[in-house]
């Protein structure tokens, strides 16, 4: 028997029409071969992060269930963002889509194009604002809990946007 693995994705836009974007990736993540999405958060508007001029982002988190392994799964991710005209060009720049994978069941994995949990998770608003919204007692695997991590930040601008 398959096990299913709980996983989790974060995911940003700042190119183009980003809302609709975000909303095509909640879509193309639940069609990822042996992966259902179970679980998506509101929309937030959020301040960029990291040194690089550029407009604000549109951003969401996915629960899945995977069977999966977890390079399998960010191939799958990439090829969405593939899809969606993402060009690996600048560190921390402007991107039509950004799936990152945050956290895999209770793993903690290092390989060389996958780290989980996600580097820098816990400082991170646009991340566990709209992971909060899905799952506010996840165990970040050597991190802590997602409420307890989101209660510790600043209020830096985070805002959920209305619904259209």
């Amino acid at each position: 028997m398959t096990a299913w693995i709980p996983a989790y994705v974060g995911i940003g836009s700042n190119l183009g029409d980003s809302r609709a974007r975000v909303e095509a990736a909640f879509d193309a993540l639940g069609a990822i071969r042996e992966t259902k999405l179970v679980a998506r958060s509101r929309l937030y508007r959020t301040r960029p992060f990291g040194p690089v001029q550029q407009g604000d982002f549109v951003n969401g988190a996915a629960g899945l269930l995977t069977t999966l392994a977890p390079l399998e799964l960010l191939a799958g991710l990439r090829a969405i963002e593939e899809a969606q005209g993402r060009v690996r060009a600048e560190r921390w720049g402007p991107r039509t889509l950004d799936l990152d994978l945050l956290v895999y069941g209770d793993r903690r994995i290092a390989e060389p194009d996958l780290v989980v949990p996600h580097p820098g998770i816990a400082e991170r608003g646009f991340v566990l604002a709209p992971l909060n919204d899905i799952a506010p007692a996840l165990h970040v695997p050597g991190v802590g809990h997602v409420e307890d991590l989101l209660r510790r930040l600043p209020d830096d601008g985070i805002a959920g946007m209305v619904a259209t």
